[in-house]
């Protein structure tokens, strides 16, 4: 891997898990009827400090383009999987709380997993599949499994929704940074022409806003350490499924490889956990009480 990449990926990380954190603290004080709603956008846009967290995430979202042009998905997807260390950060200095043994657990895990991923695997680009029905039968599951789980969200609602509306947007996010990867390589072929007569822009454009609805809903149902964790463990796993699927990513495949990558893979998600759950995370408004005015945000 690149130093620059290595950079890119990190500096994203940085603006998404900050980001993250004053989404929810302006999106969980938004009215429930707007639940699952394009409305809620439209709502939160009045609200400084969600547009300031939404300026950092696309900040994010632009610094992990340029990452993905530059490496493969394989290795930057474990390394977007750090915002959760930022956010934590953030939290902790607003909440004043110690990180104690569960945060150092958990960052040593997540950091620990992102390294023996990619020092095992050692993620190399390849030829990306020429065949379109692997790439829509990919990206169909992973459609469908974000519409299922947004499904069971929104009959449970303030129930099991957080979780389950933060792993569809994982899902959502993870296929946008591999339509991200492509754009990026129709752009390099054929300059504008060739990417606006492309389909996959307009795809990242689609699920970009389709995971930000269910990821502001997720903020807006519950605290942040019960959809953060999940948002940040299902985009890696799903962009590296897109990228090993479809894009030609290629990872070590020997026996002792293999083990490694899965033991790296299951850090980062236990990781993610710990440090997603600790008390440092902000805990949101509570939802038994009228919805509030956004305006006093």
């Amino acid at each position: 891997m690149s130093l620059l990449v290595l950079i890119l990926s990190v500096s994203a990380a940085c603006c998404l898990g900050f980001g993250f954190v004053l989404q929810q603290n302006a999106a969980s004080h938004a009215p429930l009827n707007d639940f699952l709603s394009p409305r809620l956008l439209l709502d939160l846009i009045r609200v400084p400090r969600w547009l300031g967290g939404i300026g950092l995430m696309v900040c994010g979202m632009v610094l992990g383009a340029i990452a993905l042009g530059k490496g493969e998905v394989s290795q930057v997807e474990p390394l977007l999987a750090t915002n959760l260390l930022f956010a934590l950060g953030l939290s902790r200095h607003q909440t004043k709380k110690p990180l104690g043994r569960q945060g150092w657990s958990g960052l040593a895990l997540l950091a620990g997993g992102v390294s023996a991923f990619i020092l095992a695997g050692r993620p190399k680009g390849g030829d990306a599949v020429s065949d379109p029905l692997r790439h829509w039968l990919i990206i169909g599951i992973m459609i469908g499994l974000a519409l299922l789980l947004t499904t069971y969200a929104k009959r449970s609602r303030l129930g099991a929704a957080p979780v389950l509306l933060a792993l569809a947007a994982g899902v959502l996010y993870g296929v946008q940074d591999a339509l991200t990867r492509v754009s990026g390589e129709r752009f390099g072929e054929g300059g504008w022409g060739g990417l606006l007569v492309s389909w996959q822009p307009y795809g990242v454009l689609v699920l970009g806003v389709s995971g930000l609805v269910l990821v502001q809903s997720a903020f807006e149902t519950a605290e942040l350490r019960m959809s953060l964790p999940a948002l940040t463990a299902a985009q890696p796993l799903a962009g590296i499924l897109c990228g090993v699927g479809f894009l030609g990513d290629r990872l070590r495949t020997d026996v002792g490889a293999l083990t490694w990558e899965a033991a790296g893979l299951a850090a980062i998600v236990t990781g993610i956990v710990l440090l997603g759950m600790h008390p440092a995370m902000p805990a949101g408004a509570k939802r038994t009480e009228p919805a509030l005015d956004l305006q006093r945000r």
